[in-house]
């Protein structure tokens, strides 16, 4: 028999405060900027998106999302040996948001008498919209050689915080959010639910076409502190390493792109995962999509996508998921798994 790792239980959340895009194109015409909900919908796809509130932090989004998802697998707090957090926007510089999401989920346990989860590893994972594909393989490889059995995999951001609101190409593109999986070890032939590949890459050749080019110095921002995007020439590459992502992985499994239950796609621009479902000669009714909603939650944005697929009915045991993301770095990486 061979280690493998599963998906237990899923689990997400979104900040309370919805903001449409009415509400956006509202506050933009204070700036003396145009838009419309018409343009948003037409070029993103997106027709809302959630914005945290001031006194909250990526690691209480963060909290929802683990504590859902330890209770879709029947585990506590203190069975979780492993935590790791996407995000490119912790709570501060350091300690790691996952250390801090430790604490925090130490003193819900403890608050209910319960053991907290102290001691196992804790460390975040900066691959930006792609952040959540490689914290997942990062996991799966701790739980495949032994380092940890539980792990908690998250991506959870607060990108209103960086969103440069005269840009209305840019500011209407962003959401904040959690989601979570619970990550257990499992042993058998690879025939039941398990990961079964994984491909990850990166190309800095491209940082400039995404980025947020600031960073403390002397206690002072250095640089510019606000996300900057060249849209075509990401919307160019994005199409076309997802669609060698997502082949790579079918290849490493021996399996078709047709066996392909939902392709469960980074939520960045409905044209883009068009695209990619085109490529790969899937229908959008194979595809989970909440970039509606939610707009991009970049790490957050594919385990968002999943819990949703699950709670919602769609994503069912036994189905073969194809998870996908690409972003800032250049970066980008796939995930076959069976649910």
């Amino acid at each position: 028999m061979t280690r493998y790792t599963r998906i237990t239980g899923t689990g997400s959340y979104l900040p309370p405060r919805r903001v449409s895009n009415a509400d956006l194109v509202a506050d933009l015409a204070t700036r003396g900027i145009e838009s419309s909900d018409e343009w948003i919908v037409e070029r993103t796809g997106i027709r809302a998106r959630h914005f945290i509130d001031e006194g909250s932090e990526a690691s209480d989004l963060a909290l929802q999302a683990s504590l859902q998802a330890l209770q879709a697998a029947g585990r506590q707090v203190a069975d979780v040996d492993l935590i790791v957090v996407a995000t490119s926007t912790p709570d501060m510089v350091f300690p790691s948001t996952a250390t801090i999401l430790q604490r925090k989920l130490s003193e819900h346990a403890q608050a209910q008498g319960l053991p907290g989860a102290a001691g196992g590893a804790a460390f975040d994972v900066q691959a930006v919209c792609s952040g959540f594909i490689y914290a997942l393989t990062v996991a799966d490889a701790l739980i495949r050689t032994g380092s940890a059995r539980c792990a908690l995999v998250l991506g959870a951001e607060v990108f209103s915080r960086l969103l440069d609101f005269n840009d209305r190409g840019t500011c209407v593109l962003f959401g904040d959010g959690a989601g979570a999986v619970l990550l257990e070890a499992c042993e058998h032939d690879g025939s039941g639910p398990a990961l079964l590949a994984s491909d990850l890459h990166a190309d800095g050749r491209h940082t400039g076409i995404l980025c947020v080019p600031g960073s403390l110095s002397g206690g002072l921002v250095r640089g510019a502190p606000l996300l900057r995007m060249d849209g075509q020439a990401v919307f160019k590459l994005a199409v076309g390493v997802l669609e060698e992502a997502a082949r790579a992985v079918l290849a490493k499994a021996g399996i078709e792109a047709a066996a392909v239950d939902w392709l469960i796609p980074h939520q960045a621009n409905i044209r883009i995962m068009q695209g990619t479902a085109r490529k790969l000669k899937l229908g959008m009714d194979k595809v989970i999509v909440t970039v509606h909603e939610h707009g991009n939650t970049s790490a957050a944005s594919i385990p968002l996508a999943l819990d949703h697929g699950v709670r919602s009915g769609q994503v069912r045991p036994g189905q073969l998921l194809l998870l996908e993301g690409v972003g800032g770095g250049f970066t980008w990486g796939a995930v076959l798994l069976r649910f």
